[in-house]
This record gives C-alpha cells, structure tokens and sequence, in this order.
C-alpha cells in the first residue's frame, strides 16, 4: 500500500481525491493547507500530491520542503491555472509532474500509479 500526502484547499476536491485514492487501496493523509501538509513532512511518503495555488504556503514550497527531507519523493502537481501550471516546472523539484484541473478522477488515479510504479 503507498502512502500518499495530499495537500487541497478547495474541500470538496479533496474528499473526492482520497477517496478515489483510498479506493485504489492507497493510504492517503489529507490536508487542507500547505501548513498542514508541511507538519506531516517527518513522515515517509511515497507520493505528494498537491494544488499549487493555495493560500499561506503554496504547493511548489510544500514540494521544496519534502524533496529536502525525502530525496526521491515523488511529487505530482494539480492545478487549475494554466499559466501556473506552465512555469511551475521551472521551479519545481525535478521529476515532479503537472496535471491541470479539470481532471477525472480516474486520470489522477492512473497517474498516480504510473508515477509510484515508476
């Protein structure tokens, strides 16, 4: 079972997030913030999955925080803005992946064993 750390602000998009994750038989932490998903960084993970834009601390800092204590982490991006998901690569760690919003829940899943898988 993976373990996943998922950080979304917006309340309902989380709650159907990890339970489609749940129901792919993850183990998924879910945050509603930046700071939250920061707090559970002393974790092990094998995924984290964010927004990028979010108030306080935004995705691209939460995935900084867990590439410094987790080389290797895979990291997965989602996000609503297009001109955020263009540049985010340029600032994110390396190897991270971007998936703009709208998705299915479905596609998020798929990619989202594809990149634990890898």
């Amino acid at each position: 079972m993976s373990r996943i750390l998922l950080a979304e602000d917006d309340d309902s998009l989380r709650g159907f997030l990890a339970r489609a994750l749940e129901r792919a038989g993850h183990d998924v932490t879910a945050c509603p913030d930046g700071e939250e998903a920061v707090a559970h960084l002393d974790q092990p993970w094998d995924l984290l999955l964010t927004d990028i834009v979010m108030p306080g601390i935004d995705g691209i800092e939460v995935a900084r925080q867990a590439a410094q204590k987790h080389p290797g982490l895979r990291i997965m991006f989602i996000t609503g803005f297009a001109a955020v998901a263009l540049t985010a690569g340029e600032k994110a760690p390396a190897g991270a992946k971007v998936l703009s919003k709208p998705i299915h829940l479905r596609e998020i899943v798929t990619e989202v064993e594809r990149m634990i898988a890898a």
